[in-house]
């Protein structure tokens, strides 16, 4: 069809660019995913938010810098709906689930509390 035959070598060079660009677009996608993974690490309480604007953002360059930026700022919550308690066992709620350990049960007092113990309560 094309006038010469197809030997291992072109078959080797097609290999060779497809995994070139496999591993280009991986490579890709993990830099996409970088601020995310970086407010997860971090316990960022807007980490969700930081993970969805680092790949909305990252064809456009200016929304993926500001989201690798906003994965290192601290962050203070100010939530006048819940106790500073409640806000931090919410925002390790949220971490657990995006690190995909949803399911786990936590066996740790609140931040605020003292585990109790058996001969505490027969005094």
């Amino acid at each position: 069809m094309l006038g010469f035959e197809l030997d291992i070598w072109d078959y080797l060079t097609f290999l060779a660019a497809a995994v070139a660009g496999i591993a280009v677009i991986v490579i890709l996608l993990w830099i996409a995913g970088l601020p995310g993974q970086i407010a997860i690490a971090r316990k960022h309480p807007e980490a969700e938010a930081v993970k969805i604007m680092g790949y909305a953002g990252f064809l456009a360059v200016v929304p993926w810098i500001q989201a690798f930026i906003w994965a290192f700022k601290p962050t203070d919550v100010v939530d006048i709906r819940r106790f500073p308690a409640e806000e931090a066992r919410a925002t390790e709620e949220d971490i657990a689930r995006l690190k995909g350990a949803a399911d786990k049960t936590q066996t740790k007092a609140p931040a605020g509390e003292k585990p109790v113990s058996d001969s505490d309560t027969t005094r």
